[in-house]
């Protein structure tokens, strides 16, 4: 029987043509890297150097194989650095770092290294793979930019400007040191988009297109409001749009800049507060002579209002009495109220009118501080406490501003009376105000004794008030506020607080296409008032 040949067996002893060529490729790639080589035993002697090394180090192979890789040690990398390194590669985990190295002429050079344990087939550390290139240039061009970025950052935090830039979406992205104490006076997480949405508010139509170097808005003045009497700051703001590389990868090879937005603030309260201290002062005069104006329309009103009371009782007597017939009386009581008219009429013509006052844009947050200001004595004589918490930026309106002043005194004014009683102990005044979108809230809170429910609209009745007793109590203050507030298209509520005292809600809206008459409809209208 013929012998059978057995099949050949897949296992060789020589190397089969692909592993040659696997072998060699293997062998190419690595003398041909432009990364620097090292295969070392376990005791970091140097087996193996490609020819990258050498043109990193300047050590020819027979002038490293067999020494140690500390021949490349500038002896500058302090031994933590070493320590390290050797912990994580003798516990088998690969290290990488930085270390001082120095090349064969002695001149030293930073190096990027990577040393990877090369595991036996027992799992044990067999050799070291090292990895190494040359980072100086690299290194010397990361301190250009850190020196760069330093020089500019201690430039811009010495700036007594508020700066910050922005992305498209209000993040900051970047801001100075005197933002952050901006933020920390503030008391606020983000005080650039307060300013922005003040900014926006005012232009109305946001800051246009994104053109890289182009001025976004240009000297807009903002007023911060800030609670428990404290001084308002005033910023002037401006913004420029800039074009910032991305750090997306995606957008390596865009040429395209991300939009950014540079806000820069300059803090003008020192000047705006010496404008506010002449400002109050002329004001106080101007005050001082429209409530001596008022006081007298006030006391002439009363006076036609008294007297068309019992003219108009006449006038219907000398009516009935001329249906009855001829009668002497008749006639002498037609000649006392047709002289009665006269002066009823004279009188109205006395009444001095208000001067025309321009709609122009207002803050209400100005005009509150306005008449606390000018009501401080009589508060403090009062013993009042205020609490005064505006929303730190408020839209304008539009309206007349020295009626409105006068609408909030009013209020201020009526509020103090009602806790001005003796062995009255609880004063205080709460004052807030609130943006509802399209409208402002003005909210003055007292601690009184309260306004009954029946009396919540007919305290806005002209003459109408709960101290006439006293005498010097015309009661037409709060119809005055009130008609202040639908000529500017809002309106006075009076509510209960929740414990003791009123509420006196005040909403305006931000435009009133009606208009605002210089006069009110009333010709009752005044400060000197009581519930």
């Amino acid at each position: 029987m013929p012998e059978t040949k057995k099949p050949a067996s897949r296992k060789s002893a020589s190397p089969t043509p692909r592993a040659q060529v696997d072998a060699t490729l293997f062998r190419a790639a690595v003398e041909q890297a432009d990364i620097a080589i090292s295969i070392s035993d376990p005791r970091a002697h140097i087996e193996y150097v490609n020819p990258a090394f050498t043109r990193v180090s300047g050590y020819l192979p027979a002038d490293a194989l067999g020494e140690k890789q500390s021949i490349l040690s500038s002896h500058t990398t302090p031994p933590e650095v070493y320590k390290a390194m050797w912990h994580t590669i003798t516990g088998k985990q690969t290290w990488s770092g930085r270390l001082v190295n120095r090349r064969k002429d002695g001149s030293p050079y930073l190096a990027d290294l990577t040393v990877t344990p090369v595991l036996d087939e027992a799992g044990q550390i067999s050799h070291y793979l090292g990895l190494h290139r040359d980072i100086t240039a690299l290194h010397k061009l990361e301190c250009a930019v850190r020196n760069q970025k330093a020089l500019i950052e201690s430039v811009v935090d010495s700036a007594p400007l508020v700066l910050a830039l922005l992305n498209l979406e209000d993040r900051v992205v970047l801001d100075n040191l005197a933002y952050k104490a901006l933020m920390s006076d503030l008391g606020m997480t983000e005080p650039a988009k307060v300013l922005l949405d003040a900014i926006r508010n005012e232009l109305g139509n946001g800051f246009g297109a994104f053109t890289p170097g182009s001025h976004a808005f240009l000297d807009r003045q903002v007023r911060l409001d800030r609670p428990h009497w404290r001084s308002p700051r005033w910023y002037n703001c401006s913004a420029v749009w800039v074009s910032a590389a991305s750090d997306k990868a995606d957008a390596f090879y865009n040429s395209e800049g991300e939009p950014m937005l540079l806000l820069v603030a300059t803090d003008i309260s020192r000047q705006i507060q010496e404008q506010e201290k002449a400002r109050i002062a002329a004001l106080q005069a101007v005050m001082a002579e429209e409530n001596r104006q008022q006081a007298l329309r006030e006391s002439l009103s009363a006076a036609v209002y008294q007297m068309e009371g019992p003219l108009n009782v006449l006038g219907s007597v000398v009516t009935m009495m001329g249906r009855r017939g001829c009668d002497p009386a008749q006639a002498a009581l037609a000649e006392a109220l047709k002289a009665g008219q006269a002066a009823l009429e004279t009188l109205r013509t006395a009444i001095p009118a208000r001067a025309p006052e321009m709609s122009t844009a207002v803050n209400l947050n100005e005009v509150v501080r306005d008449v606390l200001d000018l009501s401080s004595g009589r508060l403090l004589a009062a013993g009042v406490s205020v609490s005064w918490k505006p929303q730190m930026v408020l839209p304008n309106i539009q309206g007349a501003p020295t009626r409105l002043r006068g609408l909030l005194k009013a209020l201020v004014d009526n509020a103090i009376e009602s806790m001005n009683v003796k062995g009255w102990r609880q004063r205080e005044l709460a004052i807030t105000t609130i943006s509802l979108g399209d409208s402002v809230e003005i909210s003055v809170v007292d601690s009184g004794p309260g306004l009954a429910p029946e009396l919540r609209l007919k305290a806005f009745e002209p003459f109408f008030s709960t101290k006439k007793a006293q005498g010097n109590h015309l009661g037409t203050g709060l119809p005055a506020a009130q008609q202040v507030a639908v000529d500017h298209g809002g309106c006075i509520e009076l509510n209960p607080a929740p414990e003791t005292g009123c509420i006196a809600r005040v909403v305006l809206p931000l435009q009133h296409g009606a208009g605002i008459s210089a006069e009110p409809a009333s010709s009752a209208n005044g400060h000197h008032h009581g519930r």
